[in-house]
């Protein structure tokens, strides 16, 4: 179940938004390891990165699945993609035998919906496919952060937690050093062999993984292309001889001219998300620096930024954007399912979920993706995405017989589509959770109020999109992707998992409410310009430092 979207939301509940709907089509991308220097980097293991001959030394050989050949294979770093789903009995066997010893784990995850409750069919069928018997201690996605903390500042940690990335902020980098296991031993290098689903896993997603100079924690994959997707309504923009725009002016214009309020039509939602891809704007920490003639430049303090801000408050000033986005209040998607938006962004995830709601009363209902564009024209400088977002993390005081039994789980969580095991773990128990009917998957109304993401948590494999009642809607998410992919770089530091002094850890909290503010006229850019100013003063510029040290020991920008 994915929390409701709302029309402005906060970084956090967008990221948990995107988590859950990624979860339920699979993990990330295959992309190359970042080159670094020869070690470990920063003040102490709770920070710094960690790169070279130590971090070669800890991540697990990279085994490609052969198991399933996709339909459409990946190219640019996109997705692969599945159009069709078998009949059970032609389903590959990525776990031919049990690895489980039959060991019990506590497993304490977020989960946006209503738990089954112990004791579920679906629960049980896993257990018994895998060899182990999971406890859920499932908690409310969007309260995970504050219980996640204080589990971790206690002495009673489950043997298995599950960490987004959203919530490494605080003391929960240090804790997540201080209180789960080092898997090195049972994954590093060839040692993974033994796990074949887990050895599938990017190398990308894996360095991430790594927490303190050790591998800690069991990677759910994110994708190399940016996941803000810019949309608009294929079907009514071919009723109105629309083409997708190819430079901010002429979005702008074309939002202009589809704006009717006086017929409840508006031409967008908030595109700032999208701008940023359009303006060339640095990605979010610890991805926000740029190395200018010598000098390290933050996102904040690029032009770029600025020109995307002012940009995106253009929207607004010329009331092309719909009067609830403004007031930060419903679904600005229902808005463009309902025709009284145009164009919008959101995560890729989005394209199917619309799609198949609105296709069950409106056939011809059609949305599309427009390719990303260079503000004036020409071709876009998109920034590489975190190889890997949510990590499964194992207590240091379970036993090996626990590890091992996780890792035999994470093995059955990680297999591809196309398998037995991944048909279980995503749509349950045949006849019981889902049918399978003239090729089209769908869960029953049990399967929707048992099979929710939660295993997926564990560890998942690169990231698929496999959509075979709408085959029209995967051939559009991976070709956007491929197209799109043809202009990602990847920033500083990217890949690596650093983790900031704690010293600076609220140094950047007050921007994303004064964006909001500025895009929609309540604030002013230059006070933008101010805050960036009193942000260098309370410690940005000794963050540069920092950065700048850090910059050194690994060796330079990645490769």
């Amino acid at each position: 179940m994915t929390p409701n979207s709302p029309s402005a939301p906060s970084r956090r509940s967008f990221l948990a938004s995107t988590a859950v709907a990624a979860a339920a089509v699979g993990g990330g991308l295959p992309l190359l390891t970042a080159c670094g220097g020869s070690g470990s980097s920063g003040g102490s293991n709770n920070e710094g990165t960690t790169t070279g001959k130590d971090l070669k030394s800890v991540l697990p050989a990279y085994v490609p699945s052969d198991v399933v050949q996709p339909d459409l294979p990946s190219s640019n770093g996109s997705a692969i993609g599945f159009t069709t789903a078998l009949p059970a009995a032609e389903l590959a066997v990525s776990v031919p035998k049990k690895l489980g010893k039959g060991g019990k784990l506590t497993v304490m995850a977020p989960l946006w919906g209503t738990s089954p409750g112990r004791g579920n069919p679906y629960w049980k069928a896993m257990n018994e496919a895998v060899g182990v018997d999971v406890t859920w201690q499932n908690q409310d996605g969007n309260t995970y952060g504050q219980k996640l903390g204080a589990v971790l500042a206690s002495s009673s940690v489950p043997d298995v937690v599950v960490v987004p990335g959203w919530e490494l902020g605080g003391k929960i980098p240090s804790a997540v050093n201080n209180k789960f296991a080092d898997l090195g031993p049972y994954l590093s290098g060839d040692r993974v062999k033994d796990y074949p689903n887990l050895a599938a896993i990017p190398t990308g997603a894996w360095q991430r993984a790594v927490f303190g100079g050790k591998l800690r924690g069991l990677p759910m994959p994110a994708s190399v292309i940016p996941n803000i997707t810019p949309f608009y309504r294929a079907d009514l923009f071919k009723e109105k001889g629309y083409e997708a725009p190819t430079t901010a002016k002429e979005f702008f214009d074309l939002a202009k001219d589809i704006t009717s309020a006086r017929n409840k039509v508006w031409g967008c939602g908030d595109m700032t998300w999208a701008a940023y891809g359009f303006f060339g704007v640095l990605p979010e920490k610890p991805y926000y620096w740029s190395l200018v003639d010598g000098k390290l430049v933050n996102r904040y303090e690029t032009d770029a930024f600025l020109e995307a801000l002012e940009w995106s408050r253009s929207l607004y000033s010329a009331g092309v954007v719909h009067p609830d986005v403004k007031a930060e209040q419903g679904d600005v998607g229902n808005l463009f399912a309902s025709g009284q938006v145009w164009m919008y962004n959101a995560d890729i995830s989005d394209w199917y979920g619309r799609t198949v709601v609105q296709r069950s009363d409106h056939p011809d209902f059609a949305m599309a993706a427009m390719d990303y564009f260079a503000h004036d024209g020409g071709k876009p400088v998109l920034y590489a995405g975190q190889p890997s977002i949510i990590w499964a993390f194992v207590s240091k005081d379970a036993s090996k017989e626990k590890i091992l039994d996780t890792l035999a789980l994470a093995n059955y969580t990680a297999a591809p589509y196309g398998t037995k095991e991944q048909r279980l773990k995503a749509y349950g128990i045949e006849g019981t959770h889902h049918t399978l009917k003239g090729g089209t998957l769908s869960k029953t109304e049990r399967g929707n109020n048992e099979v929710f993401a939660t295993y997926e948590y564990i560890a998942s494999p690169q990231q698929f999109f496999a959509h075979p009642d709408h085959p029209d809607v995967v051939k559009g998410m991976i070709g956007w992707q491929q197209r799109q992919g043809a202009h990602v770089r990847k920033p500083l530091f990217h890949g690596m998992q650093v983790q900031e002094p704690n010293r600076f850890a609220d140094l950047n909290s007050q921007f994303e409410d004064l964006e909001k503010d500025i895009v929609r006229g309540r604030k002013k850019v230059s006070d933008m310009q101010q805050a960036v100013a009193d942000w260098r003063s309370r410690g940005g510029d000794k963050l540069r430092d920092w950065y700048r040290d850090l910059l050194e020991k690994t060796g330079g920008p990645t490769s």
